[in-house]
């Protein structure tokens, strides 16, 4: 039975006295064979018959066991269940894209460009002009985008959007974003006169409180319009785009003129007349 060792300082090195192990060291002491390690790997290959294929012995040398290399291998093939194999599938299906019925063309180019294809949904209208919206696939625990600009009518696919967004939500979706690359009520973003709404923060606050995640928009009215939001917004420029294809028209500048339609869409029509060769700017003033 092992023992264990005082020294006291008056004592010599030959003089010792020994105490005994307390009772649960005892126990462990018994049941362990310091001398007889490949008896202790036999025991663990023992208890593990049938459960892997690691058949070679555990090295104890340096006082913690090994995993050998099986087949060029490190992981055993226990480790690589059919379980496991159906995890990282789904792993791999975890992003979601849902269309709306405002642009659908627009929603499979963007399903085609990421080389996926759009998630099935069942969208309908009752005859009192309800929206009706189910999905057809599970969303549990996805990353669900739903493509619906709020293009006229904008009422119509505002409200069909939000009743997509609080379908993913009871459906337990991990994050719902909305892509909406037209947004409306953009331009109710501020007070001109007494007595006016705000669409802009109202429809913001809708959105948030639908259980959106985060909202994609293109070209937002104004950039202070990011700010009605509590949650995340990717504010997306097209400017590159729109670029692109006027420079492939062959256009001359002195036969182009870049017009803002209202008062706060002049910086950015200012910047696409400075991107088009210094264009000529117009600004629509609308009197009442």
């Amino acid at each position: 039975m092992a023992s264990l060792t005082l020294r006291s300082p008056s004592q010599t090195a030959s003089s010792s006295r020994r105490l005994p192990l307390p009772l649960y060291l005892r126990q462990r002491s018994s049941n362990l064979q310091f001398d007889g390690a490949p008896s202790l790997s036999r025991r663990i290959r023992a208890q593990n018959a049938g459960k892997c294929d690691v058949t070679e012995p555990l090295d104890l040398a340096n006082g913690k066991p090994t995993i050998p290399v099986i087949n060029g291998r490190t992981l055993p093939k226990f480790y690589e269940s059919t379980s496991m194999q159906n995890t990282v599938n789904r792993t791999s299906s975890r992003l979601k894209l849902f269309s709306g019925t405002a642009n659908p063309t627009l929603s499979r180019e963007i399903a085609r460009y990421m080389g996926k294809e759009l998630s099935k949904i069942n969208i309908k209208r009752f005859a009192d002009g309800e929206i009706y919206v189910q999905l057809q696939e599970s969303v549990r625990g996805c990353d669900v985008y739903l493509i619906q600009p709020t293009c006229p009518p904008a009422n119509e696919n505002l409200m069909e959007l939000l009743i997509m967004i609080d379908a993913c939500r009871r459906a337990s979706a991990k994050n719902i974003t909305a892509v909406i690359p037209y947004f409306g009520y953009a331009r109710a973003d501020r007070k001109t006169q007494g007595r006016e709404s705000i669409g802009a923060k109202l429809v913001a606050n809708v959105l948030t409180k639908s259980g959106a995640d985060r909202v994609l928009a293109c070209d937002l009215h104004s950039g202070q319009s990011m700010g009605y939001f509590d949650i995340p917004v990717d504010h997306v420029y097209c400017q590159p785009v729109i670029l692109d294809y006027l420079a492939s028209k062959t256009i001359s500048s002195n036969d182009l003129v870049v017009v803002s339609p209202d008062v706060g869409g002049v910086a950015r029509a200012r910047a696409f007349a400075k991107k088009l060769s210094d264009a000529p700017l117009a600004i629509i003033s609308m009197t009442s």
